[in-house]
């Protein structure tokens, strides 16, 4: 069995709860939207990493990730790719078992025409709404699986929250 750790659009903000969910996986993939290269310098420290460039990584470092990949762990093959609607291959003609995917910061789990689809949503800043998650892909032979896991943030209590937008006293007070 393999596991592989699934992150993406971290925009620049390893969260701890990210890392320790990280740390025990086998392999971890990036589904790009980085941020600065040390994010994946960190990851790096927990498992091998394989990334893809995001329509935000544009600083030099990042022009060496490549905007897709097709990847073979064991028995599977599977492609990486910041935005779906970038894809260029026809994953089943190619043999694909899984496409992991990143940019519309919303985790999604789907199979379509006997392929895996995993977008493990946003690791990083949250934006709107949507919940700070990671993923999973467990490989077993040539079988995948793959879960998403909500990440626990802490609370932001109605006294934080006030004072957070309230201005303080002046300096003459």
């Amino acid at each position: 069995m393999t596991r592989i750790g699934l992150i993406s659009d971290t925009h620049g903000l390893l969260r701890p709860q990210a890392a320790a969910f990280l740390e025990s996986c086998d392999h971890i993939i990036h589904g790009g939207d980085v941020g600065p290269e040390e994010i994946l310098q960190q990851l790096a420290l927990l498992a091998p990493v394989t990334a893809v460039r995001g329509n935000n990584d544009t600083e030099s470092w990042a022009r060496a990730l490549p905007e897709a990949r097709l990847m073979t762990v064991g028995a599977v093959q599977l492609y990486v790719i910041h935005d779906l609607a970038q894809m260029s291959i026809e994953p089943q003609a190619v043999a694909v078992a899984a496409v992991i995917s990143g940019h519309s910061h919303r985790p999604s789990i789907r199979e379509r025409d006997g392929v895996l689809y995993i977008n493990p949503g946003s690791a990083g800043p949250r934006r709107f709404k949507l919940p700070i998650a990671v993923g999973e892909l467990v490989i077993e032979g040539n079988s995948v699986s793959a879960r998403i896991v909500e990440l626990p943030l802490p609370a932001v209590t109605g006294r934080a929250r006030r004072s957070a937008t309230r201005p303080g006293p002046a300096a003459s007070e």
